[in-house]
């Protein structure tokens, strides 16, 4: 579990740094345009004094602008691998929803915390439908390299995957999900997952009356 959480922080990180140039600089294409796009309105709504005070309306701006970006069902599809194709249309559908509601209670009070941290932009590899997009979030103490996995959606590029100090964060949820699945069932990481949500949501509230 620390290291899922370790994983999400980076990518966290690498949503809500301050932009410096890149070796791919200006001349990058519309591909690294739209995650930067994506960052910087992220940016805005964490840094938004109007917001400071309505915790409800920033997740919520939060969550609209990260949706845009992020593909959770390819995530999740590719997260489960050939335990997706047994799942009815109904059980997928709540697993993407259980998975997505997982994420974004494990990023949001640190999408809030950290600002100061930088990204600078390496290397912009295209395949087709597929691009992946290199980048190092600089620390004070440490660089550490986040490469970005984007698939073509109907002229949208989106984040289906993160890899991070060369750890695959779909790899890493697949070897788990597969290991609960093969041990036990299906269900029972429903049940996991469903019963790591509300912890998290727990100690939100926890965080919240402090």
């Amino acid at each position: 579990m620390k290291r899922k959480q370790f994983l999400i922080l980076v990518v966290v990180i690498g949503l809500m740094v301050n932009l410096t140039a890149g070796s791919i600089g200006e001349a990058a294409s519309e591909i690294t345009s739209q995650l930067k796009s994506t960052i910087n309105k992220v940016i805005n709504i964490v840094t938004d004094e109007r917001l400071k005070g309505d915790e409800k309306a920033r997740r919520t701006a939060l969550r609209n602008t990260i949706d845009q970006r992020f593909n959770y069902t390819q995530m999740v599809r590719r997260s489960l691998a050939k335990n997706w194709e047994p799942r009815s249309a109904q059980e997928r559908q709540a697993f993407i929803k259980l998975f997505k509601a997982l994420l974004e209670h494990s990023y949001a009070n640190k999408l809030e915390s950290y600002s100061d941290e930088k990204i600078r932009y390496v290397d912009e590899i295209i395949k087709g439908e597929y691009a992946l997009i290199k980048t190092e979030v600089i620390r004070p103490a440490s660089t550490i390299s986040v490469d970005y996995k984007l698939l073509n959606e109907n002229e949208t590029w989106k984040v289906y995957d993160f890899v991070i100090e060369g750890v695959s964060m779909v790899r890493n949820y697949r070897s788990q999900f597969t290991k609960i699945i093969r041990k036990e069932s299906y269900e029972v990481l429903v049940k996991k997952l469903r019963s790591k949500v509300n912890e998290l949501k727990s100690e939100e509230k926890g965080s919240e009356n402090l």
